[in-house]
């Protein structure tokens, strides 16, 4: 028997890093998945975004640790979008228990931007981390109240949600910013849900080792970032986290286990935070 035999989870940012392995790792565990990806690029982002083959993938993945998914491509700029899939999903699978607004970007660059793209940046990374966490929970609030269960929410914020680094661009500052407004959004939640036994939290990774921390475009970044080198490094032996370290907090604070722990900002960042 798994820790999560019978429910169900919605993850968003699904075809790839983390996100791909919180839904295998909830599948090993016996919950049944929604998932939404964007599958398209953002011009402003640095980096190419998840593809379907990449979604379908997931779904392969998640068939292989014996679970059963249903896979929509959906933008969470796009409540509508969302809502639909996350309803599909709701009505396949019956019920809805865990909700993972794990989307996001981090558009940088090390170049002379014009202020178009430096606004665009500012704009894009908000609009898809923290918007896209609202508009997440929003679509999922209601399912979570109406099957009197209670139930976990965790946004995946960032090492950069709790500390102030990030640079001067709109991009760095998006991210920042959208991180840090994603605990506000949590800690807000966590107080209006806790009557309904709605658990709301935060997970904050250091570097992990998805295409987000290694493409040439954040390299360059850190590389160059005031006071970087040691200033960014962990204070535990490890340059970067794997997805299933993140998965592992996840679980936890999805599970049983942590069936008080509402209201938190989890770090699972090797000491990082502590350090700064």
């Amino acid at each position: 028997m798994g820790s999560l035999d019978g429910k169900v989870a919605f993850i968003t940012g699904v075809a790839r890093g983390q996100g791909r392995s919180h839904a295998v790792r909830l599948a090993e565990e016996g919950a049944a998945i929604i998932g939404i990806d964007i599958c398209a690029d953002i011009a402003s982002n640095g980096y190419p975004m998840a593809s379907r083959a990449e979604l379908d993938e997931t779904v392969a993945l998640v068939e292989a640790a014996g679970g059963k998914m249903l896979a929509t491509v959906a933008d969470v700029r796009d409540f509508a979008a969302l809502r639909s899939a996350l309803d599909s999903g709701v009505e396949q699978f019956g019920r809805l228990d865990i909700v993972c607004a794990n989307a996001g970007i981090a558009a940088m660059a090390f170049r002379e931007l014009t202020i178009e793209e430096d606004l665009q940046m500012w704009t894009d990374v908000v609009d898809v981390n923290l918007v896209g966490s609202f508009h997440t929970a929003k679509a999922a609030i209601p399912h979570l109240i109406a099957g009197e269960r209670g139930g976990s929410i965790v946004f995946t914020s960032s090492t950069a949600g709790l500390k102030g680094f990030g640079g001067m661009q709109g991009g760095g500052l998006g991210y920042a910013a959208s991180k840090h407004g994603i605990v506000g959004l949590m800690r807000t939640l966590s107080n209006a849900l806790a009557p309904h036994s709605i658990r709301v939290n935060t997970v904050h990774p250091t570097a992990v080792n998805t295409m987000m921390a290694v493409n040439p475009a954040m390299t360059a970044f850190l590389e160059n970032y005031p006071g970087g080198g040691p200033h960014l490094q962990n204070p535990m032996p490890v340059g970067l986290l794997e997805p299933g370290d993140i998965s592992s907090a996840i679980l936890y604070l999805v599970s049983d286990s942590a069936k008080y722990v509402t209201g938190v900002a989890f770090p699972v960042d090797a000491g990082f935070c502590n350090k700064l």
